[in-house]
């Protein structure tokens, strides 16, 4: 019999604490594909913050060490200096990456610390409740914005991976969505990318991925991925954002 699919080595056999529909075990899937995938299981250390993604630690098949909430940047600055000949990334959510953690990310981004970002984005905090995030969509209700998001009194959602990719030593910035087939598919060649630009010594890369969050959105988990794509991605366009050449940061 032909094996057309199986599951990777790159994720343990626990079962993930993660809500029916939400979209995060497909990330997590892609990621340990691409790490199995480039032969680098097991020289890789990943940084788990706070947030939906706080137990990615039992998930992936590799080291993997917990930060504080928003702190997952700093973290792997440290150990991607001490442990250059290593493989480093942080899996974070909007909530961590783009609000207490956005001094973090932003300067690893401006220093072009080597190591790669995930950076799922759902609109909301997950996993304390559905407040606001800075990443939640003008009129979007949240727990903390019963009236949906006004811009006048909360500001515009921040667009993280066009902020970074105005940073120079910035050299792989994308975002991505992971609702249908093809996107998948366009979501781990991107996030391949990134990890071949860490591999290649060039600098910072980051992967935005549009998330969905069923159970804070409070929709079906179908109609969320319709809902990602008629409200989030006309504010969030997918797309290469930043593709620096290997000449170019030389």
């Amino acid at each position: 019999m032909t094996v057309v699919f199986k599951k990777t080595q790159g994720l343990t056999d626990k079962h993930t604490h993660y809500c029916p529909g939400c979209t995060h075990g497909i990330i997590h899937r892609i990621v340990a594909e691409v790490l199995e995938e480039l032969g680098v299981l097991g020289d890789t250390i990943g940084v788990a913050p706070v947030g939906c993604s706080v137990l990615a630690y039992d998930y992936f098949n590799c080291d993997m060490q917990e930060a504080s909430h928003g702190r997952a940047p700093a973290v792997a600055t440290g150990i991607k200096r001490v442990h250059p000949d290593k493989v480093v990334f942080t899996y974070q959510g909007d909530g961590d990456l783009a609000s207490i953690g956005t001094a973090e990310i932003v300067h690893a981004a401006a220093r072009g610390e080597r190591f790669t970002t995930i950076f799922v984005n759902n609109a909301i905090y997950g996993m304390t409740g559905g407040q606001m995030a800075p990443t939640t969509l003008p009129g979007q209700k949240a727990t903390t914005a019963q009236s949906g998001r006004d811009v006048n009194l909360q500001g515009s959602p921040i667009r993280m991976a066009e902020m970074l990719g105005t940073l120079d030593r910035a050299v792989f910035v994308e975002r991505v969505s992971v609702d249908t087939p093809a996107n998948v598919r366009k979501a781990k060649k991107a996030i391949k990318k990134a990890f071949e630009v860490q591999l290649a010594g060039l600098g910072f890369g980051i992967v935005e991925v549009l998330s969905t969050c069923p159970t804070n959105w409070g929709l079906t988990p179908q109609n969320s991925l319709q809902w990602l794509r008629d409200n989030m991605m006309p504010y969030y366009p997918i797309g290469n954002i930043k593709d620096v050449k290997v000449e170019e940061a030389k």
